[in-house]
Order: C-alpha cells, then sequence, then structure tokens
C-alpha cells in the first residue's frame, strides 16, 4: 500500500512539474533571457551547419596510412570511462603488444596521449636535464627536430651531419662518443625522409661501452624492418601508430629500459613537462608498482582501442610474416619503378626502408606540379621528401591492410 502511494505521489510530481514548466513567463524574467538570448553576436558557422565529408584517398605517403575497417571498427566501439578496470585491462593489453612489437621485456613500456613528437619530446624530457650532453645523428629531418627538442630544453646538443639518407658507421659513432661523453645518443631507424633503414647492430654495445643511453625512433619502420630492442642493447625505443601499424594517428607506443629508467628516475630536478613526466605515467599506465593509479590526463579512449586493434592484427599475423611481406611487396614496387625508368634515392637494396620508398625527382619536372597531378587525378598522396631532403625526392609509402 506505501509503495502504491509513493507511486501516485511520484507520478503527481512529475506531472506538476510539467505543468509549471508550460506555465508562460513571468513579465520580469522575460526580458531578462531576451537579453541573455541577444548577447549571441557571433552566429553559428554555416560550415558546422554541413554534414562533415571526408573524400577517400590511397594513402601513400610517408604517413599516416589508410586505417582497415577493424581497426577503424574498434575506434568506433562506445566511451568507457579513462580510468575504469575494464580500460585499464585495454591499457595492460597494449602494453604486452608493445613488448611483443618491439621484441622487448621492460616493465617501463607505454603508449604516448599524442603522435609520434609527443613519444620523442618524452624521451629527450625525461632521460636529460640542463646542461647535460646530447648526441644527435642527422641524416634527415628527425634527428634535426630531436636537436631543436633536446636545444631548446637546454642541453648541450652535439650533431653528426651527413646528407639526406647517408648512413654513420659505428667507428663514426664510436669517435663522436668519446668526443662529446653524451647522456644520451639519438639514431633514426626508418628515416622516412630519405626513405632509409639505419643498421642498429653494434650501436647499443658502444653506447654501454661510454656509458650513454640509446635513443632510437622507429615511427616508420616498426612492423616492417626488424628490431630487436632488448637483442640490440635499445635503451629508449618509440614509434607512431599511424605508419606501419595501421592505426590512426595520436597514439605513440615507447619503451625504457632499466638503464633509462635509473636515470629517468634519479634526477636532480623535475622534467620540463609534466604531461610527459614519465614519473606520472609509469602510475598511469600502473608500471611503478603502486596498488592504485591515480588521474594525470584523460588518455585518448578510442585511440587506445584503435592502438589495441593494431597491435592485435600485428600479433596475429606474426613480426617475421609482417617484415617478409612489407620486403616482398617493397621488391615489387622498386623493380617495377626501376623498370619504368625512375631512380630509387636509396641505391643500396639493403638500406631501403620497406615501409617508404624514396624516388629521385627526375630532372626537369616540377615535383610539385607531379603530386598534385597524382592527387587530382589518381586521388593519391605522394609527399616531396621532408625537411633537408624536401624537392629531392618523391615520398611513397605503401597501402597496407
Amino acid at each position: 500500500m506505501q509503495r502504491t502511494l509513493f507511486r501516485r505521489g511520484a507520478l503527481l510530481a512529475q506531472k506538476a512539474a510539467v505543468e509549471v514548466s508550460l506555465l508562460p513567463m513571468s513579465a520580469p524574467l522575460q526580458p531578462r533571457l531576451d537579453r541573455a538570448m541577444s548577447s549571441v553576436t557571433i552566429p553559428p558557422p554555416k560550415c558546422m551547419l554541413r554534414p562533415l565529408e571526408v573524400p577517400f584517398r590511397y594513402l601513400f605517403g610517408p604517413g599516416p596510412s589508410n586505417v582497415p575497417p577493424r581497426v577503424l571498427a574498434a575506434g568506433g566501439r562506445g566511451i568507457i570511462g579513462h580510468l575504469h578496470p575494464e580500460m585499464y585491462e585495454i591499457m595492460n593489453d597494449i602494453k604486452k603488444g608493445i613488448q611483443y612489437a618491439f621484441q622487448t621485456q621492460n616493465n617501463m613500456t607505454i603508449a604516448m596521449s599524442g603522435s609520434g613528437h609527443a613519444a620523442m619530446e618524452c624521451a629527450v624530457f625525461n632521460t636529460v636535464e640542463l646542461g647535460e650532453s646530447v648526441l644527435v645523428a642527422v641524416n634527415g629531418i628527425w634527428g634535426e627536430r630531436v636537436a631543436e627538442i633536446a636545444e631548446r630544453m637546454g642541453a648541450n646538443v652535439h650533431i653528426m651531419v651527413k646528407a639526406p639518407g647517408g648512413v654513420f658507421s659505428n667507428g663514426e659513432i664510436e669517435k663522436a662518443l668519446a668526443k662529446h661523453k653524451p647522456v644520451l645518443f639519438f639514431l633514426t631507424h626508418g628515416e622516412s625522409s630519405a626513405g632509409l633503414a639505419h643498421p642498429v647492430d653494434g650501436i647499443g654495445d658502444l653506447c654501454r661501452k661510454h656509458n650513454t643511453l640509446f635513443l632510437v625512433d622507429t615511427v616508420a619502420s616498426l612492423g616492417a624492418s626488424p628490431i630487436f630492442m632488448d637483442q640490440q642493447n635499445i635503451d629508449i625505443l618509440y614509434t607512431g601508430s599511424q605508419k606501419a601499424l595501421n592505426a590512426p594517428p595520436g597514439t605513440a607506443p615507447i619503451s625504457f629500459n632499466e638503464r633509462a629508467c635509473q636515470k629517468m628516475f634519479n634526477r636532480k630536478t623535475k622534467p620540463v613537462s609534466y604531461l610527459f613526466d614519465m614519473a606520472h605515467l609509469s602510475n598511469y599506465w600502473g608500471n611503478d608498482g603502486q596498488p592504485a593509479r591515480l588521474y594525470h590526463h584523460t588518455g585518448p579512449v578510442s585511440g587506445f582501442f584503435s592502438l589495441r586493434e593494431s597491435l592485435a592484427i600485428l600479433a596475429e599475423k606474426g613480426l617475421e610474416e609482417s617484415w617478409r611481406h612489407h620486403k616482398e611487396v617493397a621488391g615489387y614496387l622498386w623493380k617495377g619503378l626501376e623498370d619504368m625508368g625512375l631512380k630509387l634515392f636509396i641505391q643500396n637494396k639493403d638500406l631501403r626502408l620497406p615501409s617508404v620508398t624514396t624516388i629521385a625527382i627526375p630532372e626537369g619536372y616540377n615535383w610539385r606540379e607531379m603530386l598534385q597531378y597524382i592527387m587530382k587525378h589518381h586521388n593519391m598522396e605522394m609527399t616531396g621528401g621532408l625537411g633537408p631532403s624536401t624537392g629531392m625526392v618523391s615520398v611513397r609509402g605503401m597501402l597496407k591492410f
């Protein structure tokens, strides 16, 4: 009986609330609302009143890549809270997927909330302090970028420079390590601006000999060209989601080994960035041994869904098969281009990046006009180099599903 009366009372209250809301406004209230509404002087933009239109393009540039339907579907799933237990489970899966892709057992393995640049800055900001020596190998745009990042945060930056696509010998690297005594040495494994897959073997050993952390960029190469973080003694390794991993841009896997953690967590000063502070991010990813994960920032939930799915596809396919597939398809492309009379920028096949092919611009041709024609008539994106290689090469990635 009491329940029935309670329900009736609730229904009457709801009805009364509706009736009150339908009553005409009082005279004093109406002018106040009119004045508030009239204070909006900027009208809704016309472009926002139209539906979103996105053309289909074949993304044959250095990135982002076309995203397969399975990864797109994962990113389109319903949002959950970034601190929900289910989200932590997904983040744990991502960590395991990155460890497989990197071939590492490092506990300090996460995905940055941001593009490859986020991981690049995270690596430098956390391991380098004001005035410390940093050595950077520059043979394309990414070495230039890391040198500028380190310089901006107050490091004493030394650069080794070669023309785009040039290779540094281990002897040259050791000589520079001995001279500059850096705390960090940076090398790009997959230099997308030149189409180069730089050799890595032996460099990690040299860095250990000279008490230097070895930082490697694999944004354009991970999943396409072999890399073995633990076996090759790489201290810090990072990549991006949007290249050979075939996920949307916006997440960047990164891993630190114990040597890097010792340097990173025994700093005299805090890192210059709060967002990229690994003392906080290690907790956010459950890597610091603490029982609870505390709020640090709101991670890209949909981006993590997509990244997890792309790492799952890589695990199902297998790293070795992915490397073989990229090499095989790149070989067909290289032969076809050369049969057309075109010259590849990296002449040594063993040094070519399977995921990004660079074509030397033929003499007498305007590279911008060529790329504009290809986009206009074939919906294909290609680029004309990056940084120091701009105008020297046409950069073509691979469509891979």
